[in-house]
């Protein structure tokens, strides 16, 4: 009788012991032990990165003008904000040329395309272009920015591309398909989208991680094939320049 229960006794011992290492196991691939200053162990929740790739649409007006001289210009486009603020457009990126440092780029996101297209036609614009050194006629572009990478890298040289295409999607699909390749040529891509009245209009801006490279690939046959193949109908119009502030 007594060896009959000890044989009962020990076959639950065993299932209660078989139990409890189970339930240990699953827990830990969904929980990692952590343990305090005071000796106290405890449970911490591992959580992936945010993404930094956006891709809601997002209204913006890229202007490109030359100037007499850049802090100049600089103080009296600080001195003008408000103008913007009432306008719905909110400060973005201050660009200058590569190969020319007092031509600009000027990026602002904005809440309402009507009001920027409304600020860009106001006069009182001009008079303070004119009163800040701005030279020649500006050039306006109004943006339907669909993809933008917020992501810290180290170059500050950017690429900003415009050109024609026979559709938005299949040139959207050429595009992706060529990821890798741009890549691999020291080119990382940052902000697209079709001009906000015709999306056959494409600004693209891409960050060059290797100049030299980049260099190569856009006088090569494969990026004409790749023109090809995605639809691009005109040739590209790039213009190079140095982020001088991010806001």
């Amino acid at each position: 009788m007594m060896s009959s229960r000890f044989i009962q006794l020990s076959f639950l011992a065993a299932g209660l012991f078989l139990f409890s290492c189970n339930g240990n196991e699953e827990k830990s691939t969904t929980e990692a032990a952590s343990t305090d200053s005071s000796g106290t162990t405890g449970t911490t929740t591992v959580m992936d990165p945010p993404s930094t790739i956006t891709t809601t649409p997002q209204g913006m007006l890229m202007v490109k003008h030359k100037v007499a001289n850049f802090s100049k210009w600089k103080a009296s486009y600080d001195a003008h904000d408000s103008m913007r603020v009432a306008g719905g457009m909110h400060n973005y990126v201050i660009g200058r040329g590569v190969d020319d440092s007092n031509m600009v780029l000027v990026a602002v996101k904005t809440d309402d395309m009507a009001k920027a297209k409304a600020f860009a036609a106001d006069p009182s614009l001009k008079a303070a272009m004119q009163k800040g050194g701005v030279s020649g006629k500006p050039s306006f572009s109004f943006l339907n920015a669909t993809f933008q990478d917020t992501v810290v890298i180290n170059s500050a040289i950017r690429s900003m591309t415009t050109f024609t295409v026979k559709d938005w999607d299949g040139w959207q699909k050429g595009f992706a398909e060529g990821k890798q390749e741009r890549i691999d040529n020291g080119i990382t891509d940052r902000v697209f989208g079709h001009d906000a009245d015709d999306n056959k209009k494409i600004m693209l801006v891409t960050a060059l991680i290797d100049t030299a490279k980049a260099y190569a690939y856009w006088k090569s046959d494969m990026l004409k094939k790749r023109r090809a193949a995605s639809g691009v109908t005109s040739t590209p119009d790039r213009f190079e320049f140095r982020i001088v502030q991010r806001y």
